[in-house]
């Protein structure tokens, strides 16, 4: 099954409860591969947490998304200002591939994909069963990739927590109608 969503911005349903979702970032590569494994650089757009490149390496993401944007805009009732989950490094292939454990889920990996001077950043999240959390994850991943590739881009991101929000709201529609 493959649900197709926006194929410039929104993921995809690639199972029934894995979310494909891609962008074009300006490179190089490495630059990418920094935002993925270096915890200061990955704070600026998902979440904190130091991850050794092994497998087998635990991983602390700390998210603070309050801190994405400046303004942060209105975040929504039941989310704290820090959540935390203890991750582990599954597979690596620098800097190529990175597969983590994701709570709950079949985990995430992250590819890199070099097309000329830019870099395609794909990330597969798999086994996703809640609905409620696969929209919450979709519109997550979204609003972090904005935030990435504003910082990418060096231009201004929307107020994060406005727009995980409208994306939320969007993907609702896309994947329940």
């Amino acid at each position: 099954m493959t649900t197709m969503l926006d194929h410039d911005r929104y993921g995809v349903l690639t199972e029934p409860a894995t979310l494909t979702i891609t962008r074009l970032l300006p490179g190089p590569v490495d630059r990418i591969w920094a935002y993925l494994i270096d915890g200061d650089l990955r704070r600026q757009w998902l979440a904190a947490g130091a991850m050794e490149e092994r497998v087998g390496a635990p991983v602390d993401l700390v998210w603070r998304n309050d801190e994405l944007t400046d303004p942060p805009g209105t975040r929504p009732d039941g989310f704290g200002d820090e959540h935390r989950m203890l991750c582990e490094v599954v597979a690596i292939d620098a800097p190529r591939l990175l597969s983590i454990s994701w709570g709950s889920t079949g985990g995430v990996t992250f590819t890199l994909d070099e097309k000329g001077d830019e870099v395609l950043l794909t990330i597969v999240h798999k086994r996703i069963e809640d609905p409620e959390v696969r929209l919450n994850v979709s519109a997550g991943w979204h609003a972090h990739l904005d935030v990435l590739e504003a910082r990418a881009r060096g231009t201004q991101a929307a107020p994060h927590w406005d727009n995980w929000v409208r994306l939320r709201d969007a993907y609702a529609e896309r994947l329940f109608g």
